[in-house]
């Protein structure tokens, strides 16, 4: 029986970090919290997260200097960036350096649950052999 899909979330704050694993595990999906970039890229679960849900406004590293860092590395796992200070010009940098989708806190559930849908499923397209 395959391992279900690992979804690490990233957000300085507690309860939005907390609430956001309960509502990807109760989709069945395996989660990892992280209160900052440093801690998710000090972690062993990097290489077995299949989506990344960001905050974008974090302290010492960012959403967007994550991403950017792990592009610049290769990594080309699907982020959803979530937010409670939207600003276009970062939407539109977050997007235009790959990210699945910006979602304005608070967000509705239903619209993470497509993204990470659709996030595993281009994931699992780009891992099909040919």
């Amino acid at each position: 029986m395959a391992q279900a899909p690992e979804i690490s979330i990233i957000d300085d704050d507690d309860s939005v970090r907390m609430s956001t694993s309960l509502l990807v595990r109760s989709l069945g999906f395996i989660t990892h919290t992280f209160a900052s970039a440093k801690d998710f890229l000090d972690s062993p679960h990097l290489t077995d997260t299949g989506c990344l849900i960001v905050d974008v406004q974090m302290p010492a590293m960012t959403g967007i200097e994550l991403q950017d860092l792990l592009r610049a590395q290769g990594h080309r796992v699907p982020i959803i960036f979530i937010s409670a200070f939207p600003d276009k010009s970062i939407e539109t940098q977050a997007l235009e350096g790959g990210a699945l989708c910006f979602l304005r806190k608070p967000f509705q559930p239903a619209a993470l649950i497509e993204y990470i849908n659709l996030a595993l499923s281009e994931r699992d397209e780009a891992k099909a052999p040919d």
